[in-house]
């Protein structure tokens, strides 16, 4: 958690266990969709945060750890194919000095495609890029995205605060709070959200970066009654689907192909 929002650059426990360690802590909860799409929405039409909208739609939509994003530079997005190329990412150390490291294991050097919101959102980042800042290279890298006064690629601590700011603005302005909202926290709604909607544990693993599908299945394991109770009418509706089917073929047998996946 602390090398995920960017508290620590390494893992200094990064190494094979004997066993497995069962986690007992408190895990950080996803935002509901609900909870996410109303502030994205007061974001979208804030006259203070508004141009923000297109990172924090971007970090709820792709799942990218914030050090993935903030390494990204002009180079990285595929906009022809509509790819993300991730191979690393961007860190600030205690003592203001940039550093360029690898991906945090081999399945987080990943290809993300991007759905047309996600596209878009890129395109405005770019159109609306500064020209008139100076392109500092670190580490063989420039072009990044977002770059302060001086030219110097932003870093974590900036969306966080933007994140708390938005937050308390929000906050301040509507009865039904929102909890604390963090990148890691859209990654982790990105992950439940994709979970929910049923996307193959394997293909999420990809998505997210995830070396170990424990990790990706622990998403899984988070969902809840509510959750169940989707399910359960999905397949009653699927089953209902297929006994019409039949009534229509009559005795004629069922085959595979008679049947199109959604």
């Amino acid at each position: 958690m602390a090398v995920d929002d960017d508290i620590l650059m390494k893992n200094p426990f990064g190494f094979q266990l004997l066993g497995i360690i069962i986690n007992t802590e408190h895990t950080r909860q996803a935002l509901t969709k609900e909870q996410m799409n109303k502030f994205l929405k007061f974001v979208r039409y804030d006259n203070v945060y508004y141009k923000y909208y297109d990172v924090f739609y971007i970090l709820f939509h792709t799942g990218l750890r914030i050090s993935e994003f903030c390494g990204l530079t002009i180079n990285d997005l595929d906009m022809n194919n509509r790819i993300i190329n991730i191979d690393h990412q961007l860190q600030r150390t205690s003592k203001m000095e940039y550093v360029i490291e690898s991906t945090k294991t081999n399945a987080g050097t990943r290809k993300l495609p991007m759905t047309e919101d996600v596209y878009q959102a890129f395109k405005r980042i770019l159109e609306n890029r500064p020209t008139n800042l100076p392109e500092i290279m670190v580490a063989g890298h420039c072009g990044f995205l977002f770059r302060d006064s001086k030219g110097m690629p932003e870093v974590a601590m900036h969306w966080e605060h933007r994140f708390n700011h938005s937050v308390k603005r929000y906050n301040d302005i509507f009865r039904e709070q929102l909890p604390n909202i963090t990148p890691h926290i859209c990654r982790h709604t990105y992950c439940s959200n994709m979970a929910k909607a049923r996307m193959n544990p394997k293909t999420l693993q990809y998505l997210m970066g995830h070396s170990d599908i424990g990790v990706t299945m622990n998403t899984y394991t988070h969902l809840g009654l509510d959750d169940a109770k989707d399910e359960m009418i999905r397949l009653e509706e699927l089953e209902q689907a297929r006994k019409e089917v039949e009534k229509t073929l009559g005795t004629q047998p069922l085959k595979q192909n008679m049947f199109k996946t959604v």
